[in-house]
């Protein structure tokens, strides 16, 4: 594989934040939207890039909201006071 399309296919996870920020800030009635879109992520990535990477996106908002992807089981969140204590947020 030539490595330029190894760099467009693979997204780090700055690009990745910065693609969240560009989709959110040009919204669908945008006029080239996503040619604005590679704008803000630059990194090589062309307008097949960030569609292709948005029709992932949708397809994974998909699977999750059809119960087909488990959402992760996290840990209860504790503050910083409570930390070593084994306090939670709730606790007083």
């Amino acid at each position: 594989m030539a490595s330029g399309s190894m760099s467009s296919s693979t997204w780090t996870f700055k690009q990745n934040k910065l693609f969240e920020h560009a989709i959110a800030m040009y919204d669908q009635n945008t006029p080239d939207r996503w040619y604005h879109v590679a704008r803000v992520i630059g990194g090589g990535k062309s307008v097949e890039d960030i569609k292709k990477h948005y029709e992932i996106l949708v397809e994974d908002i998909k699977k999750i909201e059809a119960g087909l992807i488990p959402l992760p089981d996290y840990e209860p969140m504790v503050s910083s006071n409570a930390k070593g204590k084994g306090k939670g947020l709730m606790s007083t």
